[in-house]
C-alpha cells in the first residue's frame, strides 16, 4: 500500500473525527496528535523504529477505546494499523 492510500485513510479518519459526537476532549486530542505524528512519519518513513512501534501501540489503544461508542472510527483506526504495517511503518 502506497503513501497516497495511507493518506486517504488518514483523511477519512480526520473526517469521521470531525463529525463524531460525544467523543471526549482527551480522546479527540490524542487522536489528532497521533494522526499528525503519522503524517510526519509518512513524509519521512523510518521502518522498524521504536517510534513507529509506539504509534502502532497508541493506535491500537485508541481503537479499543473507541470500539463501543464510535465503531466507525475504531474500524478506520484498525485499517490504518494494518495499512501502516503493510507499508513497513
Amino acid at each position: 500500500m502506497g503513501n497516497e492510500e495511507l493518506r486517504a485513510k488518514l483523511t477519512s479518519l480526520h473526517e469521521q473525527l470531525s463529525t463524531a459526537t460525544e467523543v471526549d476532549g482527551r480522546s479527540r486530542e490524542l487522536l489528532r496528535t497521533l494522526l499528525l505524528d503519522i503524517e510526519r512519519l509518512l513524509d519521512q518513513p523510518v521502518t522498524g523504529t521504536p517510534a513507529a512501534e509506539a504509534h502502532e501501540h497508541r493506535l491500537e489503544e485508541l481503537a479499543t477505546r473507541f470500539e463501543a461508542g464510535h465503531p466507525a472510527i475504531a474500524g478506520v483506526l484498525r485499517q490504518l494499523i494494518d495499512s501502516l504495517g503493510k507499508a513497513g511503518l
